[in-house]
């Protein structure tokens, strides 16, 4: 029996043509999802950035909108000797050359010469000062040689004495900035405890870390600053490992690289730099002896300078 119906098959054609506009869909739906993909990728990597970009922006605008903050008891960026009591080997004991405190003496001529004596009323007492590097090995020599017979004239009210913390080294510690923390350090004590400043001052200089090295952690400037006696020890502590004062260093260096106070356009050019009555010290810096000599001889002029006749007292009517 014959049939005129044709089977239900599609002509090779038509095969043809449903398998090309299948591939094309499922290739259209991959390169719809690629393209998904690298949207989501593209944004993901937008917002990372961007919320980096806002945390790196957020931390330098804090960092450039905290204030510098300044010391207390300062004065044209030094810090005044207040009290001498309590540093070790002092107090009377003698130290490496160190020369008693120098009174009214006659030279080779037989002139008298004026010194920083507290028993001569009509000389003032002579300024000292002290640009100090804590990582300087000259600064070290120099207090090793001659604390003895400062502290023998502050205490005797013969001389003030003044620090001046600076970080002209601060490149030399492999990248700790130790003559910065150490300045700010001294900026510490100096505010929060300014009676044991002296003996601070004394403890890093005589325990100075050798150059080259990476000085002492924030934690052992405190340390020495407890040991040293400095009251309010958290207080202390807390200023010295924030490092409170090291933008004030900075600046303060920066300010006695241009000039210092008081001074016939003298500029800090190296550390120890010691001032007597606003005239630079050049000579020896282990040497206490030269070094009085030079104070005696600055005291004098000042002293000579300065003089004047004692009037002669006036008898008054009696009746």
């Amino acid at each position: 029996m014959s049939s005129d119906e044709s089977p239900n098959v599609p002509e090779p054609k038509d095969r043809r043509e449903a398998v090309r506009e299948k591939a094309q869909q499922v290739q259209a739906k991959q390169s719809r999802a690629r393209v998904a993909r690298r949207t989501t990728l593209v944004v993901g990597i937008v917002v990372v950035v961007g919320l980096a970009g806002g945390a790196v922006a957020w931390a330098f605008q804090s960092a450039a909108s905290r204030p510098e903050l300044s010391p207390s008891n300062v004065a044209n960026d030094g810090f005044q000797v207040t009290a001498v009591a309590g540093v070790a080997g002092l107090n009377g004991q003698s130290i490496g050359n160190a020369t008693p405190t120098p009174t009214a003496s006659a030279t080779s001529t037989g002139a008298k010469v004026a010194t920083p004596s507290p028993t001569a009323s009509t000389a003032p007492a002579v300024d000292i000062r002290v640009y100090v590097d804590y990582y300087a090995p000259g600064a070290k020599q120099f207090q090793l040689a001659n604390a003895q017979q400062l502290t023998k004239w502050v205490s005797q009210d013969a001389a003030t004495l003044s620090y001046y913390p600076v970080a002209m080294l601060s490149a030399k510690s492999n990248g700790t900035k130790y003559s910065l923390r150490a300045a700010s350090a001294s900026a510490c004590v100096a505010t929060y405890a300014p009676d044991s400043f002296f003996a601070y001052n004394n403890a890093l200089l005589t325990q100075q870390p050798d150059q080259g090295s990476d000085g002492l952690t924030d934690a052992q400037l405190a340390d020495l600053a407890i040991a040293s006696g400095a009251e309010s020890p958290k207080v202390v502590r807390d200023c010295i490992e924030n490092e409170d004062y090291v933008a004030w260093a900075k600046s303060a260096t920066d300010r006695a690289l241009k000039g210092l106070p008081d001074t016939k356009n003298v500029t800090l050019t190296g550390t120890p730099m010691i001032l007597v009555n606003g005239t630079p010290y050049v000579g020896a810096l282990d040497d206490p002896k030269e070094f009085a000599q030079f104070v005696l001889t600055i005291s004098s002029d000042s002293y000579y300078k300065t003089a004047t006749p004692t009037p002669t007292p006036t008898p008054s009517a009696t009746k």
